[in-house]
Parts: C-alpha cells; sequence; structure tokens
C-alpha cells in the first residue's frame, strides 16, 4: 500500500501511528487539508486516512490509482458512499472505539448538572461561602440520580455503555424509539415511543446517529413534554436538538439543564445559540467527548486491523 493521511492532527500528537504503518508501510502524513489541497496530495496514492476531510466524486474521478479510504471515525458522513461505490473505493470506518470514554464523559455532564457542580464552585470562587451564614451553601437545587429515570435514545455501542454507567447509580433505564423504530424490549429495557417517553424521564441522553429523520429530533414541542427539572444530554451529534428552542427552554426554566458536547457547526465560527452566556445550567464542551488518548490509540488499532485485513 501507498498510503496519506490527510488530516492526522485530529488524532492528536500523543498517539503511535506504528501499528498502521506496520501494515502501510511509511505513511505520509499532513497535520491538516484544506479542500482545495485534497487532489494534489491524493496523487500517487492507493490509501488514504482521513477524519472530517471532505472526499467526493471529482477526487476519485481526478485520483483513479485510489482504492481503499479509511475514516479514522465511524461517521461516514464526510464521504460521497454513493460516488466512492461507483469508482470501485472501498471505504472503511471505526466503530467500538470510545464506548468507554463517550459514556464517562456523559456521565461526567450528567453529574455535574445534577449536583450543579459549576454553580457551586463559581460560588465558592465568588467569596459566597465565605460570607454564609451557616456551614453551607444550598442555593441551586441538586438532583440524587438514584430512582430517576434515564431516557436514552440510541441503543447501540455508546447507548448500551451509558445504560450500564446509569444502572450502576441506581437509575432506571428506559429507551427511545428513534423515527421509524418499533417498540419492544432490548435486553430487559423497555423501548417505548418518544411521546411516552418524554414526560417520564428525569435525564435524556441522545446516542443516534444525525439524519434527516432524527435532525431536529428534540425541538420545541418535544422540550414542552419533558418535566421542567429534567436534563437532556447530547454527547452523539450536533442537529439532534433544536438548539435555538433548547436555549429558549434553559433561560425560561421550562428544562432543567443540558450538557452538550455537539453543535450543529464545529468549530462554532459563526456563532451558537447555546453559547450565549446567559443561559442557566448547560454546559458545553468542545466534541471532547471521544478524545481519551486510549480511545484515540484503539481508533489507530482498530483501523490498522481492517487495512491489515486487505493487505
Amino acid at each position: 500500500m501507498k498510503a496519506v493521511f490527510l488530516d492526522a492532527r485530529t488524532l492528536g500528537d500523543d498517539v503511535t501511528l506504528a501499528p498502521i504503518e506496520d501494515v502501510t508501510g511509511p505513511l505520509t502524513c499532513h497535520d491538516r487539508t484544506g479542500p482545495d489541497q485534497v487532489i494534489e496530495r491524493l496523487e500517487g496514492f492507493d490509501t488514504v486516512l482521513v477524519n472530517k476531510v471532505v472526499l467526493g466524486r471529482e477526487h476519485f474521478e481526478a485520483c483513479p490509482e485510489l482504492k481503499t479510504i479509511a475514516v479514522v471515525a465511524t461517521g461516514l458522513n464526510n464521504i460521497d458512499l454513493k460516488a466512492a461505490e461507483e469508482h470501485g473505493v472501498k471505504v472503511l470506518n471505526v466503530t467500538h472505539y470510545g464506548r468507554s470514554t463517550v459514556a464517562q464523559h456523559t456521565m461526567a455532564l450528567i453529574l455535574a448538572l445534577a449536583t450543579r457542580l459549576l454553580d457551586y464552585n463559581r460560588d465558592v470562587k465568588a467569596g459566597r461561602w465565605a460570607e454564609s451564614d451557616m456551614f453551607c451553601l444550598m442555593d441551586h437545587p441538586i438532583m440524587e440520580l438514584e430512582g430517576k429515570a434515564m431516557g436514552i435514545i440510541g441503543y447501540g455501542d455508546l447507548g448500551q455503555g451509558v445504560a450500564e454507567r446509569a444502572k450502576a447509580f441506581g437509575m432506571n433505564v428506559v429507551l427511545g424509539c428513534r423515527p421509524g423504530q418499533e417498540a419492544g424490549e432490548v435486553d430487559g429495557l423497555r423501548r417505548i415511543p418518544l411521546d411516552e417517553l418524554l414526560p417520564q424521564v428525569d435525564v435524556l441522553s441522545l446516542h443516534c446517529l444525525l439524519t434527516d429523520d432524527t435532525r431536529n429530533l428534540i425541538g420545541a414541542e418535544e422540550l414542552k413534554q419533558m418535566k421542567d427539572t429534567a436534563l437532556i444530554i447530547n454527547t452523539s451529534r450536533g442537529g439532534l436538538v433544536d438548539e435555538q428552542a433548547l436555549a429558549d427552554a434553559l433561560r425560561a426554566g421550562t428544562i432543567g439543564g443540558g450538557g452538550f458536547d455537539v453543535l450543529t457547526e464545529e468549530p462554532p465560527r459563526n456563532g451558537n445559540p447555546l453559547l450565549a452566556d446567559d443561559i442557566p445550567n448547560l454546559i458545553v464542551t468542545p466534541h471532547s467527548a471521544w478524545a481519551s488518548r486510549e480511545a484515540r490509540q484503539r481508533i489507530v488499532d482498530i483501523i490498522a486491523g481492517r487495512l491489515g485485513e486487505l493487505a
């Protein structure tokens, strides 16, 4: 194989690509590749590794020697799969690499929101505890997770990992149907329609892909169905939730809190309704739920194994 990695920096500089090079031989790496650089950097290579670089029909037509695309992520929305198939280009991706780290991040968001961790930390730093007339502060309501209902939409590898951890906290896990998905029972858990799920959950965690059917899955009407104390967590894909509707609901106090690791546009160079500084009990992290060193190295190892199957 003659391989090039177009956006190697997206995996960080603390992982080793040696497992891939054991399969492909020396790997040409570019930190980042702009849209106007793709074709020139593909020329002469039969294998390309990408994370977020977009590859479309024009690239396959200009580079007929290209035979394999290895996407170092699960999502394939940056690849024109139909055009790849038509040009005989095999597309590989990575699954089951981030169960532990994404589930850990999801629970961290839930715990921080439920305990109002950031609010109390902010109060301490502002001197409010030192000024208190008793031994503690209790200004922000704290939710005890044990016995609460955890709703999960998307019960794949990541959803299952979150369910395991939610159960460890004594939560009652209920699954929600994605559009077109039938109700029933999975792994002993009930899967029920969304309009039945939303009114009963104390925490809603999203773990499904973004498709035409799931875009704005949770909008203004769905938020109105939820408890005003409920927390909504999205460590999956930006666009699953109507961000303006959520910002409005949080300001109005009709939803209890939100924890988001993903936004509709990433990075949010054009701003985002959830980045306003007047929204209460909201935590936004920079798409970092997947990014433990262990998970990133696991991506390398898995993609090396998949490439090895082709060698």
